[in-house]
């Protein structure tokens, strides 16, 4: 059975998924990983230097700051990348169920849940699902679920605001996930929008446990075989890397520029223009979900708003700009990136302000 590597004979001209072209400079890539390499290096050797040194400052340690914080889930994500293309397609759309299923939609949601990665990690997950069959809903739906919902940061969560809120949060992330993830699927049948071209039908008598055997039998390791997974993971994940680094440029610059994170949170109460407000910020600065989740306790507690925690949590899955990016490149059209905000922030907006009314 192929994986989700292997070229499409029909379309013997086209990239295959593990495909990533060499033939130019990627400009993008390179500018922005040295310039957050320079930053890093800045603060680590030369910060005291450079205290007090307006704009320099705060640029330097917001992206040593967000680099210390991600670091572990761009790794993560790469090897997750890895091994999910070794994984034969048949098996990837067997586990996430069939497309357009509501079955699908809640499993896809439930991994996105289970995965305990940061948002820029579980992105590298998402596309590869997206490369190996999984359907515009059940994709949306896993990335949608999936940006703040990490083990460590439900706990941290749990320690800021308290259980009740944090499950609440939790639950109400996941129904988001499911709704956006059937809408999708419809708008996708309606033809509004293109299917994924990855996706294949399971052969007649299929059996997941019985190939999924199949194959760990056919596995062999070797050291060479290891090499070869993990360079075709980071080759294949160099697209999203690109849009993380730049990412972290405008999430550095936008810090020099701003107040600090807590003065920011402090400005927004429970109503609409605080959770319109809320909304705006949370897009315009990209906060990786380590670093959110403070930011959201503080508008829980400080600011009196849990429809506006709740709210800067989902936008990082709703209206970041670095995912919206690599949907773009990822699927070849602007229409299906731009859809993810327009289907989930209308539903963020409406369950944050039920949140504040109901506190």
């Amino acid at each position: 059975m192929n994986n989700c590597c292997e070229r499409n004979d029909s379309e013997p001209e086209a990239e295959t998924c593990c495909e990533i072209s060499n033939r130019n400079l990627d400009w993008l890539l390179w500018g922005s990983l040295l310039t957050v390499l320079a930053a890093y290096i800045g603060h680590l050797f030369f910060y005291h230097e450079l205290e007090g040194v307006p704009f320099v400052e705060p640029f330097v340690h917001g992206s040593f700051q967000l680099m210390n914080k991600i670091w572990w889930g761009l790794i993560a994500g790469i090897i997750a990348v890895s091994v999910i293309a070794r994984i034969p397609r048949g098996l990837v759309i067997a586990a996430l169920g069939k497309s357009g299923g509501f079955g699908g939609i809640l499993r896809a949601t439930a991994a996105g849940l289970a995965f305990d990665l940061c948002n820029h990690g579980i992105l590298m997950v998402g596309v590869q699902l997206y490369r190996c069959g999984a359907s515009l809903g059940q994709t949306m739906a896993f990335l949608i679920a999936s940006p703040w919902n990490s083990l460590s940061t439900t706990l941290v969560l749990i320690a800021l605001i308290g259980l009740k809120w944090t499950i609440t949060i939790v639950l109400l992330s996941g129904l988001v996930a499911i709704i956006s993830g059937l809408i999708f699927e419809r708008i996708v049948s309606a033809k509004w929008l293109p299917a994924n071209p990855n996706s294949q039908s399971l052969p007649d008598g299929f059996q997941f446990w019985r190939e999924a055997k199949a194959s760990w039998k056919a596995f062999q390791f070797s050291f060479k075989g290891l090499n070869d997974m993990l360079r075709n993971g980071f080759s294949e994940s160099r697209m999203i890397l690109r849009w993380i680094f730049f990412g972290v440029v405008l999430a550095s610059l936008i810090r020099a520029l701003i107040p600090s994170d807590e003065a920011f949170a402090s400005w927004f109460g429970p109503t609409v223009s605080g959770l319109l407000l809320t909304l705006v910020a949370a897009t315009i600065i990209e906060v990786c979900s380590e670093g959110s989740s403070p930011i959201a306790a503080d508008l829980v507690t400080r600011g009196g708003a849990p429809g506006n925690g709740f709210a800067f949590l989902m936008s990082g899955a709703a209206t970041d700009y670095t995912e919206i990016m690599v949907l773009r490149e990822t699927t070849a059209s602007w229409k299906i990136a731009l859809s993810l905000p327009l289907v989930t922030v209308p539903q963020v907006v409406v369950i944050g302000f039920l949140l504040n009314l109901l506190r």
